[in-house]
């Protein structure tokens, strides 16, 4: 789907390279030959980025998206022509708990992002990763681009908040700045063992029943991380040669609809697992229902996916059973204090 002539030696800067869709965008962009550069906040040795060796063929900036002079340097300093804006909190149970963390990073991070963008003549095409939660709940599915933004929780409203914001950039400022909005992320690399899809994987790997937080019931838009990847940079492609783009925001979905108990009896039947569901019913403060229509990516920006849920789903499995699984050849370092625990 993309245009690997659009990115050869391309100074990208892509924020939350360490997270879920970072690592995997980062691979794709070293693929198709673009310059990137990475800010890293905190260093997870687990993450795709770093899993994969890629660290080795890229910058690497650390620091906060919340310091908008050290964001104002490096977009001047390696004259950035393509940003993708990923750094976020996305732990709908953390933003419960702690939401000023929550707010500062997608929200702040935001705005401080965008602000730096617009000082810095070089930077041509912005994609900011926004969220089905910007939604909110709403009783009319699918949710379209139409649908408002209310998000009412703490994480709802963080994207909400961002969403504008980035809107207001565009509009007000004329930033070159388009937005995504994705379902569920899932795919290898995620390490947030309290989403579904990990856990689940995790849980039966070890032998040990899925935990399902909610009566099971909920359903979501579930999407694969390498379709996400590829459709950051495909809406970045569409921007730098459609001037009607900056402003706009687009669902990407495979528009079907799932509740989170046929997600883990997928993962159950995939992985050949007698195991069943630990049903909890504990969750709060979460939307119930939520999925998305594509119809105006697939028509506007001639969108389609790479990937169908199964083959995703098949593909994280295969990552996690890599990943999780120990090596035969795995030696303990320290086998006299772990036999003395074990005594």
């Amino acid at each position: 789907m993309g245009d690997d002539r659009f990115w050869f030696d391309r100074p990208v800067f892509v924020t939350g390279g360490s997270g879920l869709v970072g690592g995997w965008l980062i691979g794709q962009l070293v693929d198709a030959g673009a310059d990137v550069v990475c800010l890293l906040r905190d260093w997870v040795p687990q993450s795709e980025l770093v899993q994969s060796d890629l660290l080795s063929q890229v910058r690497l900036v650390r620091g906060d998206v919340c310091d908008q002079s050290m964001l104002e340097r490096v977009l001047g300093e390696y004259e950035i022509r393509t940003v993708m804006h990923l750094a976020a909190q996305t732990i709908v149970g953390i933003a419960n708990r702690n939401p000023c963390s929550t707010f500062e990073t997608n929200i702040g991070g935001t705005w401080k992002l965008l602000e730096a963008c617009r000082r810095s003549p070089c930077v041509e095409q912005i994609v900011v990763a926004s969220s089905d939660k910007a939604y909110g709940e709403c009783t009319e599915l699918p949710y379209t681009e139409q649908t408002p933004l209310m998000g009412r929780h703490p994480y709802d409203v963080s994207k909400t908040c961002a969403d504008s914001i980035a809107q207001t950039y565009a509009q007000t400022y004329g930033s070159p700045v388009a937005i995504t909005r994705c379902g569920n992320i899932y795919g290898g690399g995620d390490l947030n063992w309290n989403r579904i899809v990990p856990g689940a994987i995790r849980s039966v790997l070890r032998g040990e029943a899925p935990v399902i937080r909610s009566d099971g019931q909920f359903v979501r838009d579930y999407f694969y991380v390498e379709d996400a990847a590829a459709a950051y940079m495909h809406l970045a492609e569409q921007l730098a040669s459609d001037p009607t783009l900056p402003g706009e925001a687009f669902n990407f979905s495979y528009e079907r609809q799932l509740t989170v108990l046929e997600v883990v009896e997928a993962i159950l039947r995939s992985m050949g697992s007698s195991l069943q569901a630990d049903v909890r019913a504990e969750a709060c403060h979460e939307i119930r229902h939520q999925y998305l229509s594509a119809e105006k990516v697939r028509h506007r920006l001639g969108w389609k996916p790479l990937y169908t849920f199964e083959q995703g789903l098949a593909r994280t499995i295969e990552w996690y059973e890599n990943h999780l699984t120990p090596s035969p050849s795995r030696t303990l370092r320290f086998p006299a204090a772990r036999a003395a625990r074990s005594a």
